[in-house]
């Protein structure tokens, strides 16, 4: 372990919180992009404001962001001068001692370790006062930049691979489009039928109290929001079921499964995902829905999952959310059985299937050799911030004296 000393983030930085914007002046176009926690990780908006404000809240291109809800995402801004809105908030640097890039590296195990001790009940809050108690180990300024480089050029790896992993999601979509077109405007004209039409049943989800970890062995779990938030089915987001707890094996996650969020943010409701493996014993929370649909009904479920996550159509549906103020809007089974779903040819359905089979075997080895990127990353991380990665250079360069010699 290294003998860096450690001081408070607040002593080394500015923190400015986002500024309460009136949503009434939100548009899909305009001059001033307004920045909300969903644009954080993307880098961009395409909400835009059209009402006055103070120039301090305008944030430009590398300032570090950092969300405040939900998951404490940060990450740095590329999407041009925009505003910093409610819930976000921008770190800047402020000590001639801390490097920017060391501390942007370093962001998110601090977050991480604020996220796993933060209790709740809907939706996880970030105070600014949980930033600023932050205790960061600073080594000289030198082995900061180092340190950062080196996870720069770390990071620059698995970017690329995400890139081909966002495109060949993009090249989904665009396949969709053409074949389909937009199915809220509907220009080919394909019959519509009513959600309630096409299933047998909307299965609803239990969410005991589960141990704070994922599953381990062969033990019981239930799935997080997080397994069915990017619309993308990730199992290893999920909670181990506690021994005293009885599962139940009717609400286990099978294969061929479209599951769909009923409750979260305004921005985030509405996720849906197609299960295409998974292991055993997982079962969905009460927040996630289970989608089961009429074996005489004309679609396919690859078409049906593209369908309910493509932008216009995931926004129509995030439209009939209900809830009090101070709740997250929430879908009920009967309004979510009155949305009108788009039935182009089943031949149609079925060959726009095979394609998408094709893309997701491609994401499938994508995603393998991200998982090696990831693994090697957060093991540089690890050593980095213990000061391991400097013993390791030492040692390199004795062993290359001792050879000169």
């Amino acid at each position: 372990m290294s003998a860096w000393t450690e001081q408070n983030l607040g002593e080394l930085v500015e923190i400015l919180s986002g500024f309460a914007f009136d949503s009434k002046q939100f548009a899909d176009s305009g001059e001033m992009p307004i920045i909300r926690i969903r644009d954080i990780i993307p880098g961009y908006s395409s909400t835009f404001y059209s009402g006055g404000y103070d120039p301090k809240y305008i944030i430009q291109d590398g300032d570090v962001l950092v969300g405040m809800d939900g998951e404490f995402n940060r990450a740095r801004w590329r999407g041009g001068k925009a505003l910093l809105n409610q819930r976000v908030c921008r770190i800047s640097v402020s000590s001639k001692y801390l490097d920017e890039g060391y501390l942007f590296h370093f962001l998110p195990s601090a977050l991480k370790a604020i996220e796993d001790a933060t209790p709740f009940v809907t939706v996880k809050h970030l105070s600014v006062k949980s930033i600023r108690d932050i205790e960061i180990p600073l080594p000289p300024l030198e082995e900061q930049k180092r340190i950062a480089d080196i996870l720069d050029r770390a990071e620059a790896l698995r970017a690329k691979r995400r890139e081909a992993l966002a495109q060949l999601d993009e090249l989904t979509q665009s396949i969709f489009i053409e074949m389909f077109g937009d199915p809220v405007a509907n220009p080919k004209g394909w019959q519509r039928v009513s959600f309630a039409e096409l299933l047998t049943n909307i299965d609803s989800g239990w969410s005991p109290s589960c141990l704070d970890r994922p599953v381990e062995g062969k033990e019981w779990g239930v799935l997080k929001l997080s397994a069915v938030t990017r619309c993308e089915y990730i199992p290893t987001e999920n909670k181990a079921l506690p021994d005293n707890i009885s599962p139940d094996p009717n609400l286990e996650v099978k294969q061929g499964d479209l599951l769909f969020t009923r409750k979260n943010t305004y921005q985030l409701v509405a996720a849906c995902a197609l299960v295409r493996e998974t292991p055993p014993r997982l079962m969905m929370s009460d927040l996630i829905f289970r989608l089961r649909l009429r074996q005489d009904a004309k679609i396919d479920p690859n078409f049906l999952h593209q369908l309910l996550i493509f932008p216009t159509k995931r926004r129509e549906i995030q439209k009939i959310a209900g809830g009090s103020a101070g709740s997250m809007p929430n879908i009920s089974k009967a309004r979510l059985n009155t949305i009108i779903i788009e039935i182009p040819p089943l031949s149609l359905q079925k060959e726009f299937a095979h394609r998408v089979e094709i893309i997701e075997k491609l994401k499938t080895a994508h995603k393998a050799s991200l998982a090696e990127l990831d693994e090697l990353f957060s093991s540089l991380q690890y050593r980095a911030f213990r000061g391991e990665l400097s013993r390791i250079h030492k040692t390199n360069e004795q062993s290359s004296e001792g050879v000169k010699t």
